[in-house]
């Protein structure tokens, strides 16, 4: 759930007014989010009781992005993010504006995921039959829902964030609890013949349920001690994530069969929670996977459009888009919108949760390569970089394969096209208008 500070929030406050512990609040605030509903009941499948184990792998293979970023946001404190810190690695070039107008997208297609998650435990908790086309339409009336609250403005998206993550944590807080009084650990004897490379394919498909890790670098400019200080926040909040989502799943996996599981994937999280606590607790959890993954939209598409302001800033996307959400500007915002649409009317949940993971492995991949370039300058370690690439790359190649191998063929080619597009986009566009790219000030 990535959350983007817009200019007239940017960090501004004397140093020190950020704390390692605010910081890491910020960051369990990022992640903690629509893709722990989404996607565990998907990620059974090929992992079966071993989900727990493929959200660790998930978070281990993470923490060597989060050191790459972490060494990146206190050499080059900024509100772009991995957009500024492409253009810092790789220059003003074709690579830079390529990765960034497919980060773009990749967001676009993470909230089409929350979308289909969104609709799918809606759907759960009506009280009568509904045809599968009303899962598209209840997602495109969720991305109608959020563009009208990102229009009315910035205090709003950032009041009901904080909102939505307080009772969120709250009801995952009590379902653990409950879960593990009640739970049932002989279920752990029977995996249903799942492997090794089942959890590893797993793990690939929940690595977007960390990417808003990154939303700390935000806060550098304000810490007393980036180069000491942010390493430390973001380390934390992909911790307490990575602990929220073992118990969350470890709770799952010892109170539904894994057939339950896997007939009830839209929506698993609730009939946990139906065993838990009968039609009161399918309805609680239903409830929070309804705040989450429309927070989830909310929040990216806050992100997305103000992500487009500053890549058009840099000189990646059309100049229009340069106006940013709340400064009355709607270009991002709405092709956002339309093209989140597309993908929610033409793909599956299963479909675009596969992408959106193998997506953010390639940024996050490539923002190493790139970090490799300047280590000197950031005082990063290069193996550890180096470990992060190859960690990276390990687990796209795992998912990639398992996404060819279990179809359909539109789903990753669908992906491929949409990063040659990326390319073809950024050159096209720099041939046109001559425009190079601009790095923000560190001082901003």
């Amino acid at each position: 759930m990535p959350v983007s500070v817009p200019e007239s929030a940017a960090p501004t406050g004397p140093k020190g007014s950020i704390s390692v512990a605010s910081a890491t609040a910020i960051g369990v605030g990022g992640m903690m989010g629509a893709g722990l509903y989404t996607l565990v009941g998907l990620a059974s499948t090929t992992a079966g009781i071993w989900v727990p184990m493929a959200f660790l792998v998930g978070g281990v293979v993470t923490v060597f992005s989060v050191y790459s970023y972490s060494k990146l946001g206190a050499k080059y404190p900024s509100r772009g993010g991995a957009a500024q810190f492409l253009i810092r690695c790789f220059g003003d070039g074709v690579i830079a504006g390529g990765l960034n107008v497919f980060q773009f997208l990749g967001w676009i297609i993470a909230m089409a995921l929350y979308c289909a998650g969104f609709a799918g435990y809606a759907r759960a908790l009506l009280p009568w039959h509904t045809p599968e086309w009303s899962g598209k339409a209840i997602g495109i009336g969720l991305i109608v829902a959020v563009v009208v609250v990102n229009l009315i403005g910035t205090k709003f998206v950032g009041k009901s964030e904080i909102f939505v993550i307080t009772i969120e944590l709250a009801i995952l807080a009590v379902f653990v609890v409950l879960g593990l009084a009640n739970a049932d650990p002989g279920r752990l004897a029977d995996n249903g013949g799942h492997s090794w490379i089942g959890v590893l394919f797993a793990a690939g498909l929940l690595y977007v349920t960390y990417e808003g890790f990154g939303v700390v670098t935000n806060s550098a400019g304000d810490m007393r001690d980036p180069a000491r200080e942010l390493p430390r926040a973001m380390l934390a909040s992909l911790g307490i994530v990575m602990v929220v989502y073992f118990l969350v799943s470890a709770v799952i996996v010892m109170t539904l069969t894994l057939p339950a599981m896997d007939a009830n994937q839209g929506h698993v999280l609730s009939e946990a929670g139906q065993h838990i606590l009968g039609r009161v607790g399918f309805v609680v959890i239903g409830v929070a996977a309804l705040l989450a993954t429309a927070s989830g939209v909310n929040a990216t598409m806050f992100g997305d459009a103000n992500l487009a302001y500053m890549v058009s800033k840099s000189g990646e996307l059309p100049a229009n888009f340069a106006r940013g959400v709340w400064r009355g500007g709607t270009g991002g915002l709405f092709v956002a919108a339309a093209i989140t649409a597309a993908f929610v009317v033409f793909f599956p949940l299963a479909a675009v949760g596969q992408m959106a993971s193998l997506a953010f492995l390639i940024v996050y991949g490539t923002v190493s390569v790139g970090h490799l370039r300047v280590y000197r300058e950031t005082g990063a370690k290069p193996w550890l970089l180096v470990l992060a690439v190859a960690l990276n790359l390990a687990l796209f190649t795992l998912l990639l394969g398992y996404t060819i191998h279990t179809g359909p063929a539109s789903t990753w080619i669908t992906l491929l096209a949409v990063f040659v597009l990326s390319f073809v986009f950024e050159v096209v566009y720099r041939r046109r208008t001559g425009r190079s790219l601009a790095l923000e000030s560190a001082a901003t």
